[in-house]
Order: structure tokens, then sequence, then C-alpha cells
């Protein structure tokens, strides 16, 4: 099975246009107005506008009003919405456009999780009515940190699990290719990993279409050395 790809905190039409031509299933537009990739509603608009037929495009969210998701999303025309703060299971119904909940782990180096698959469970299973659940490093600013997390706590995820879910935090062409060989998540969703980099150091909302393109290339050449084993 491929996995899809989405990058996630784009600001700029030619980021667009590279997520574009690189072959990527979604995009992501950050609606938290304390992130450095925020983008407000006119700027959002105008780049989803660029994208394909069937591209998706994702808004991510932060503890907002339900108002303010549902204004912002049918003024820029989102398909799918993304939940990244504290939101209650109820908060995630009747939007009308499948809704993704993010699950903020632990942060840390493997075997410092300390989650199993019940754990796993019990985190997820009140957001059973969420289209996928997407699991992220936890982090002061929601999310785009390019921390990760303890990798091996998902390591049963499909078969724990059940259901449609999204591995994030942290992924980069240096390990998304290991990430799908230990995981084989569904999807993967990538933010800091595909910046420009100045002395080293992502700058957050610039994207790198270089980067883009060769972070899809991993996750492809991935995917098909899992299909040969």
């Amino acid at each position: 099975m491929r996995t899809r790809i989405k990058i996630c905190g784009l600001t700029r039409p030619q980021d667009v246009d590279a997520a574009v031509e690189a072959g990527v299933d979604a995009i992501g537009l950050v609606f938290y107005a304390a992130s450095p990739r925020f983008v407000d509603t006119e700027t959002a608009r105008e780049l989803v506008r660029r994208l394909p037929a069937w591209m998706a495009s994702v808004g991510l969210f932060v503890n907002a009003s339900r108002e303010q998701i549902l204004q912002t999303a049918d003024a820029v025309g989102l398909s799918h919405l993304q939940l990244h703060g504290d939101e209650a299971p109820a908060d995630c119904q009747g939007f009308g456009r499948p809704v993704v909940k993010a699950i903020r782990l632990p942060a840390g180096s493997k075997g410092q999780g300390g989650l199993d698959g019940a754990a796993l469970i019990k985190l997820t299973q009140p957001y059973g009515d969420c289209a996928a659940v997407l699991f992220d490093a936890d982090s002061a600013g929601f999310g785009g940190s390019g921390q990760s997390f303890d990798w091996t706590c998902l390591q049963d995820a499909d078969k724990t699990l059940n259901r449609a879910w999204v591995l994030s935090g942290g992924l980069s062409v240096d390990n998304v290719a290991e990430a799908i060989r230990q995981l084989r998540p569904p999807a993967v969703d990538v933010s800091s990993g595909v910046e420009q980099l100045v002395d080293g150091k992502p700058q957050k909302g610039i994207k790198d279409p270089v980067r883009i393109q060769a972070f899809v290339n991993a996750v492809r050449l991935a995917d098909q050395d899992m299909e040969r084993r």
C-alpha cells in the first residue's frame, strides 16, 4: 500500500506549487495565530486555489471555537480539518468535513515513551468518530517542532487501533524510510523536515522544493522496498 504524504505549514504560492509538483497527497495550512507558519484566510484561499482537483487541503486549528473553524473552512474551501489542541471528542464532531485529531505523545528518544497498545487505545478510542488520528510529539508550539517521539509504541498500530492513522513529529528525508520500514504508517505528515535551512536551522514556514522532492522520493523508495519483501 502506498504511503500517503502531507506537507504541513505552507505559507507561500511557490511552496504549494513545489508540493503539487512532487506529487504529495495533501497540504496543511496553519490557522493557529501563535505559530510562525500561520496564514490568514485570504492567503489560505489563494493557496488552495492553486491545488489540482482531488488534492486535499487540510486546515490545522488549535483550541479554536466551532464558529471560527467553520467560517475559516468555508471561506478557504478546506477539504479536511486537523484539530491539534486539547479538543474533547465532542469538539471534533459536526463539521461536515473529515476531521483528523492530533494525539500528542511524549517527545524523546526511542525506548522512553512508556506507551503500549492498551495506552494507545485509551488515548484514541474517545475520538472514534474522527476520520483518523495523527500521532505527533508533544511540544509547546502544538506541533512543527521537529521533535520525534518513541516510535516503538506504534509498532503494531495497524492491528492495535484498527483505524486510519498518521505518523508525524520530527520526520525528514533522513528518517522517514526507517519509519516506514518499522511502522508501515498509512500516511506521514512533515513540516520542519522540508523547510529551508540557514546555518542548519529550519526557516519556519519557508519550504525548500529540493527537500520536499527528496522527502517524497524517500517515501516512494521505502514503499517499493516494502513491496519487494
